[in-house]
């Protein structure tokens, strides 16, 4: 079988870098070869999207038109979402209803941003002279979109939908774990009439591809999502070119159930807030802080609960958990609940892989929960990225409120309480970019997200996820009779 080709300027290509295999993390076996892109694939990638970027038949399309185009990649999305979903779900395992649902997701962001970019105008600011000023919105030029493998259709989706209604050139290097979905979106946006060179797909390594794409001078803006140290990397390479960067990096985040919440609705928000997506997902609430009247019961019910939870093949519309995302990575997540073994952490329910049958041959392993270890623990102080719930006992709110904080992440968090006055006092302490109360994972696209600390620089979604990729340019329109006088502001 030919390596699966990425795609360049409308055309299929099969990279100068060699290629690299996709494995289904659910069985091990090979899904296909995919074709790798190196710097001279690169090269001709930059230039291909800052031509179309530049021509006119783009820059001056209206925005009405520009909307309909992003509508009609909507719709390509959803006459072939069964395909879509497939092929997330053949690369990183989700469960074929999680992914079904992320692709309805994804396409409903072009959909946004199609009505966002129809009606989105400029401003006309506050004079303080005798002239009208105009602030008006232009793109980067070409944006450097990096992807995740946890959620590839939605996150894609997300960066290149706001990005094309600003008007720039997308190039998106996804994943290696998760190469394809971006190219088969690609392909979705040319039928639907987008130029090509506006929607590019490179696939390959970070070292052969993404670097070489985050140090082109050709790109003007880089967005990421994926974890941390990359970030701080890209955002440094960002900062010696002087180039815009969005980063949407790694979590640790508090879910917290007082004492007086409805502990049976809170113990459910509480698993699929981690398990949901086998814990691979940045807002997962991977550490649970119980008050500690209540911390017996709740216990109970999750131990239970978390027990039930039905891991198995994705293709079984039974399975609420699949595998993780890559081999690699559950030896990973295998690390960190020996770690917590080591610190003291007792095992409460899972705590390994599930035995015998189909399963041996994937990536799984068992909803884990572990008790007994402090906040200062190695395995409730880094991101873990899988399926594994430390649980922490709170006194009071100021016992919590130091221990909810004291995290190098600030992403998201989850309240559980019938006293909104506390919730509102609560969310307002923690240094959160997006809190819960008495709900958990709930996500909006128009509205914006991201998050505090090392957990990410800029909100995508909403309105601001479109001027994200835009610069402010002003204009002064004199209606006086000569020049305006100097030092006036």
């Amino acid at each position: 079988m030919d390596p699966v080709p990425f795609l360049v300027a409308g055309e299929r290509v099969r990279g100068d870098a060699g290629t690299f295999a996709s494995v289904n993390p659910a069985t091990g076996a090979l899904n296909y070869e995919v074709s790798a892109a190196g710097p001279r694939d690169v090269e001709r990638c930059v230039a291909a999207a800052q031509e179309a970027a530049r021509a006119p038949a783009w820059r001056r399309m209206r925005p009405h038109e520009r909307a309909r185009i992003l509508a009609g990649i909507a719709d390509g999305m959803t006459r072939r979402a069964e395909r879509l979903a497939e092929i997330q779900m053949r690369e990183n395992g989700k469960v074929m209803a999680e992914c079904r649902a992320q692709v309805a997701s994804a396409a409903a962001t072009f959909r946004y941003y199609a009505g966002v970019c129809e009606t989105l105008g400029s401003d006309v600011t506050p004079p303080r002279g005798d002239y009208l000023s105009l602030t008006m919105y232009e793109p980067v030029g070409v944006v450097a979109a990096i992807t995740p493998w946890n959620s590839p259709l939605t996150m894609e989706a997300q960066k290149v939908a706001p990005a094309l209604a600003a008007g720039n050139a997308v190039i998106v290097k996804p994943s290696e774990v998760t190469p394809t979905a971006a190219i088969e979106v690609a392909a979705i946006a040319l039928e639907a009439g987008l130029p090509p060179g506006l929607l590019n797909v490179l696939t390959g390594t970070g070292r052969d591809t993404g670097m070489p794409l985050v140090r082109h001078p050709g790109v003007r803006m880089i967005s990421f999502t994926g974890g941390t140290e990359t970030g701080r990397a890209i955002a440094k390479l960002a900062a010696e070119r002087l180039i815009p960067v969005a980063l949407e990096l790694g979590g640790k985040s508090p879910n917290i159930v007082f004492g007086d919440a409805d502990l049976e609705a809170a113990v459910d928000g509480v698993i699929g807030g981690i398990f949901e997506g086998s814990g691979q997902s940045c807002v997962a609430g991977s550490r649970l802080f119980v008050q500690r009247e209540v911390a017996d019961r709740v216990l109970s019910l999750l131990k239970e609960r978390t027990a039930a939870l039905r891991v198995g093949m994705p293709t079984d519309p039974a399975s609420q958990m699949g595998p993780l995302a890559s081999f690699p990575h559950r030896e990973r997540v295998e690390g960190y609940v020996a770690s917590a073994i080591g610190e003291g952490g007792e095992i409460l329910v899972g705590g390994r892989r599930p035995n015998g049958g189909a399963l041996d041959g994937g990536a799984y392993y068992l909803p884990t929960v572990i008790t007994g270890l402090s906040n200062s623990a190695r395995a409730c102080r880094e991101e873990i990225f899988g399926p594994v719930l430390c649980v922490l006992p709170f006194d009071d709110e100021d016992d919590l409120i130091e221990q909810a904080n004291d995290s190098a992440y600030g992403l998201a968090c989850g309240i559980w309480t019938a006293d909104y006055r506390r919730a509102l006092r609560v969310a307002g302490a923690v240094e959160a970019g997006t809190v819960w109360v008495n709900t958990y994972k709930q996500l909006s696209i128009s509205t914006p997200f991201g998050g505090f600390k090392d957990s990410g620089i800029g909100r995508e979604k909403g309105i601001s996820g479109m001027r994200l990729y835009q610069q402010a340019k002003s204009i002064y329109l004199g209606l006086g009779g000569g020049p305006a006088a100097a030092g006036r502001h």
